[in-house]
């Protein structure tokens, strides 16, 4: 954590200053890796524990050092270690952090176009979520978007369904009205519960079990595995299923790191990045599986809308993203391509 800090401190002082911190965090060039014949250090941070992000990094971790004969050494930081998740962007964005893990949402200060996976309505079923992060046109345009900030994009990967963890049960659209819900930092996710008759309320992940559990928070929009994993249960075991949207993963690595890297680690950290995707997907789907029987035997309820609600809702969710892009047209040519990878791949 003191390194870390270290190099936010030497940021400051411009171009040297961040030279400077690369070095102190093994963000060095090939030659000076080739020349001390060290190992290079790879910090992989994420805000989670024990789900499809984490997950991602342990695989990375094992996989690159085999496919780079022991060249690069990865480090896997989950559970906020590093920081909370707006600090290990900047971190990473650096290269104090050499890749981070994490909902693209939570990008939206470096392009607001990285909010747009949140909308509803528009991805109608698992397989056709799987099928859209690995669709090539829509992936490397999406993943690009970080390049001018310092990030550069690896993977695009499905997490799971949206869901709703509640303090009380939400069997009907009308026990959603008035209710604080924790959202991403989204207006796509924000909209949601705005027109569920509720408010959204955006809090980076750490913050959200203490607030349930105070009753600062009635609920959160979430995934199951997040809330399993972290023990929601406990302070909220009512869970709602709704599929009505679905929760993407991204791994960015620092920019600047990886451009120091020598031309053939630079080829092994993208062909393992795309490697540790294909493990990672039929991983979650069984892990999904497992994570709902987790949660009942350990005292949490799923709860299915009945069919009128659920139908009720979707139309309510449908015109959403054409709602926003509508008034915000710069998002317009990304949406584009969205909408045309959710058709092709029904």
């Amino acid at each position: 954590m003191q390194k870390v800090e270290a190099a936010r401190r030497l940021s400051v002082f411009g171009a040297c200053g961040l030279a400077v911190a690369a070095m102190l965090f093994g963000a060095t060039s090939g030659a000076t890796v080739a020349q001390d014949n060290k190992a290079i250090v790879m910090k992989l941070a994420t805000a989670t524990l024990n789900d499809a992000q984490h997950e991602w990094i342990k695989r990375f971790v094992v996989a690159i050092e085999k496919n780079s004969n022991g060249r690069i050494k990865a480090e896997g930081y989950p559970a906020s270690q590093l920081g909370s998740i707006p600090r290990m962007i900047e971190d990473t964005q650096l290269g104090a952090i050499q890749a981070w893990v994490g909902p693209p949402e939570f990008l939206v200060g470096v392009d607001q176009r990285f909010e747009m996976l949140s909308v509803p309505g528009l991805i109608r079923s698992d397989q056709q979520a799987y099928k859209i992060s690995g669709d090539g046109e829509f992936s490397k345009a999406f993943l690009a978007l970080g390049a001018n900030k310092g990030l550069l994009g690896v993977s695009l990967f499905i997490t799971g369904p949206d869901v709703f963890d509640m303090r009380t049960p939400f069997r009907t659209l009308a026990d959603i009205r008035g209710k604080k819900i924790r959202v991403l930092a989204s207006p796509f996710q924000m909209e949601q519960i705005a027109r569920l008759g509720g408010t959204g309320v955006p809090l980076t992940l750490g913050d959200v079990l203490p607030a349930l559990q105070q009753g600062t928070l009635d609920g959160a929009l979430g995934g199951l595995t997040v809330f399993t994993a972290l023990h929601y249960y406990d302070s909220a075991k009512y869970m709602t299923e709704t599929s009505h949207g679905y929760i993407f993963s991204t791994t960015f690595l620092s920019k600047k790191w990886f451009e120091g890297l020598p031309p053939d680690l630079q080829a092994i950290v993208l062909k393992t990045s795309q490697q540790v995707r294909e493990e990672v997907i039929p991983w979650s789907i069984d892990f999904l599986k497992e994570q709902a029987k987790v949660w009942v035997e350990k005292g949490g309820e799923l709860i299915a809308l009945p069919a009128a609600d659920q139908a009720e809702l979707m139309r309510r969710m449908r015109p959403i993203g054409d709602d926003i892009v509508k008034t915000r047209p710069e998002l317009k040519p990304l949406w584009d391509q969205l909408v045309a990878a959710a058709a092709r791949n029904l």
